[in-house]
């Protein structure tokens, strides 16, 4: 039986996944991939180490599912979008690549929404450029560090780069391809968006453009050697991840906003013409004449983490160590603070927020008879609220009637509940584990003529769904407390550049 092999590349974690042709997972493998941080807003991880840590999971991935190396029948690699990877003229790395956490250039986005430049680019390119996108992160290699711009013969994404390196082939695909530089009419690169940038000079820096699902190369010699796939496996061009996902769980169709609650607080729905509008990008689908409408801030579960990490760590250690759930250690205190009212709220803006870079995290409402149960009440409100803020922002220019959800939270049925009343949409969780590499592996499926298209999932969804309805009660509580938590953001947006310039005072 024919194998694939879905690559996900995150922003700590690379992993490698292989799954049979039904879909089914038979093996995962992971490896930590360090950040570099070399100054304060600069994110940075070493190319070549990515690129070794990526080999030895695929390596460990084939060794655990203990199928042949050559039952593989494609492979195909998804990453984190945006972000900068770029090469010189010999093709090798032309620095370390930058995550998607970077935000170096919000100073330089800040002058474009001054000047106008963000306006042209929002009805050029079907969105306004932001710190971590490709636009700005040249544009501030160009200002900072010119002998290293001169030297920039390619510009990738994060998973362009895994796939040169599986196959020695430059490109991108349609999906990667609109971070930044194609029209919103022609899904294509056109010449004149370089310049409203001040980027003329890199129109041949820009990769070619392929299906996701075409296959643009086999794995090398070197690359078989490292990775114990058989050299000439071929290799699909991949998919940006947040389309990934959305394929992985079945959620990449119209009419329905896929959700990953992860780093990001993720919202896409599908649509057959553009729409543009400052509150989300329009990209490209995973075909021509399909948009994703993507609405995004870096504000979901990463607040969760922090939570549990900070306030709940002698409860995950003891998890860890019996092999248990945290989320069940503490699931008293949340369904225990659900049952009685509470004032407690949580703007969950610990590093970003739909409302610049200057929005901070915190409580309000705090009093000193609440508990740890009514705080963790209030952050998952608060991830919820804050998916609310773009889903109703997608609600403006489509008629979502369902929610598609994924993010380790979503496995909680409660907060998957809290998820539902607080949108007010049916929410359905789909249990695909490992959904953003299932993505990239339907994408190779379709590309070795497994399946007629990535969107031809050949599992049973209906078996793996679990669906969860707004409650008319619970809703509307939750729709008093999200009136508050918008009013309260908006009241605070004056005083959020002051509270950011106290960390330039001296100590």
């Amino acid at each position: 039986m024919p194998t694939l092999i879905g690559i996900d590349n995150g922003l700590t974690v690379t992993k490698a996944a292989v799954f049979d042709e039904k879909g089914t997972l038979l093996a995962v493998a992971r490896r930590r991939i360090p950040q570099i941080i070399p100054h304060p807003h600069h994110v940075e991880r070493d190319m070549v180490g990515l690129w070794q840590a990526t080999a030895e999971a695929i390596a460990g991935a084939l060794e655990k599912a203990g199928r042949p190396a050559g039952d593989v029948a494609a492979v195909a690699a998804t990453a984190h979008g945006d972000g900068l990877y770029l090469l010189d003229a010999e093709r090798r790395p032309l620095g370390n690549g930058i995550l998607s956490l970077d935000s170096r250039a919000a100073a330089i986005v800040a002058e474009w929404d001054r000047d106008g430049t963000a306006a042209t680019a929002l009805a050029r390119t079907g969105q306004v450029a932001h710190a971590s996108a490709p636009s700005a992160l040249l544009a501030w290699i160009k200002r900072h560090e010119p002998e290293r711009f001169a030297r920039i013969a390619h510009v990738l994404a994060c998973k362009d780069w895994l796939r040169f390196c599986l196959t020695g082939t430059l490109g991108t695909d349609l999906t990667e391809a609109s971070t930044s530089f194609t029209a919103v009419q022609s899904q294509v690169f056109e010449p004149d968006i370089l310049s409203i940038f001040g980027l003329d000079g890199l129109a041949g820096a820009l990769p070619a453009v392929t299906r996701p699902d075409e296959i643009i190369g086999t794995v090398s010699q070197t690359a078989a050697a490292a990775t114990g796939l058989r050299a000439g496996t071929p290799v699909v061009a991949g998919v940006h991840d947040v389309v990934a996902s959305a394929l992985g769980i079945g959620g990449h169709r119209e009419g329905t906003v896929a959700i990953v609650a992860g780093t990001y607080s993720i919202n896409e729905t599908i649509a057959s013409t553009p729409k543009t509008d400052a509150r989300w990008f329009c990209r490209n689908g995973i075909k021509p004449g399909e948009w994703n409408h993507m609405s995004i801030s870096p504000a979901s579960a990463a607040n969760y983490d922090w939570f549990l990490d900070t306030l709940c760590a002698i409860e995950r250690r003891s998890a860890d160590e019996t092999n248990g759930s945290i989320h069940t250690a503490i699931g008293a205190e949340i369904e225990a603070a659900l049952a009685r009212p509470s004032t407690v709220l949580f703007h969950p803006y610990l590093y970003g927020s739909p409302h610049g870079a200057t929005a901070s995290a915190g409580f309000l409402g705090l009093r000193g008879w609440h508990d740890r149960g009514d705080m963790l009440r209030a952050v998952i409100e608060g991830i919820a609220f804050n998916h609310r803020v773009h889903v109703d922002a997608l609600r403006e220019g489509f008629s979502p009637r369902t929610i598609s959800l994924t993010g380790g939270i979503s496995r909680n049925p409660l907060y998957a509940q809290i998820f539902a009343n607080a949108l007010g949409l049916p929410v359905t969780v789909n249990e695909t584990e490992e959904a953003a590499a299932w993505g990239a592996a339907l994408c190779a499926g379709a590309g070795a003529g497994l399946y007629a298209s990535p969107t031809q999932d050949p599992r049973d969804l209906a078996a793996l769904a679990r669906h969860y309805q707004p409650d008319p009660t619970r809703s509307q509580q939750l729709q008093e407390r999200y009136a508050l938590h918008c009013d309260i953001a908006t009241q605070l947006a004056p005083l959020w550049p002051r509270i950011e310039a106290l960390a330039s005072q001296a100590a």
